[in-house]
């Protein structure tokens, strides 16, 4: 039976999420080459190619879509696991709609766990209305989507945590969350 690394797992994840070695590395508090690394040893591990990567794009192959899935399974069940010793221990289920994914995201997303070390942020890209029925669905606790002005608001949910943010989070102007997170 084969043991995966659970650090390179979550690399992947990142890295499928973010599309991008360098905002994983960021998120991850390393380095992009370290990060490199954790996917061809996992690769090589699961005698796979789960990443098609060229210079300037990363994206999943057919067998990355498949084992992502299962990875963020993987992750969970290590996440349930250790919040089975520990109270202390959150899950937070954003959705984070790519029009706004931006590069201080994981500056952001450091400040977040600086600021409450307990918890727990599963971190999902996608598109805007994708992300919203997901959030219909209960799937996400919070999700930062693109706004569009035509558009009938929902209730609103908060995410107030002090020092970091304390906006609606299911809607609101794309510009202006790009000016909060860049100042």
């Amino acid at each position: 039976m084969k043991v995966l690394d659970l650090d390179a797992v979550r690399a992947f994840v990142l890295v499928a999420d973010l599309a991008s070695f360098t905002r994983a590395a960021a998120a991850l508090d390393t380095t992009q080459s370290a990060v490199s690394l954790k996917l061809k040893r996992l690769e090589a591990h699961l005698g796979r190619q789960l990443l098609d990567r060229t210079p300037r794009l990363v994206r999943l192959s057919a067998e990355g879509k498949a084992f992502l899935d299962a990875a963020r399974d993987l992750l969970q069940a290590h996440e349930r696991a250790l919040g089975a010793l520990s109270v202390e221990h959150r899950k937070l289920a954003i959705g984070l709609s790519e029009h706004v994914a931006g590069a201080n995201l994981p500056a952001l997303l450091g400040r977040l766990k600086a600021h409450d070390p307990g918890l727990v942020v599963e971190l999902h890209l996608g598109m805007s209305a994708a992300l919203l029925e997901q959030f219909d669905e209960r799937r996400f606790d919070a999700v930062i989507v693109r706004y569009e002005p035509d558009e009938t608001p929902r209730a609103a949910g908060f995410l107030a945590i002090i020092g970091i943010i304390n906006v609606p989070i299911v809607h609101f102007s794309v510009n202006w969350w790009n000016t909060l997170h860049q100042g």
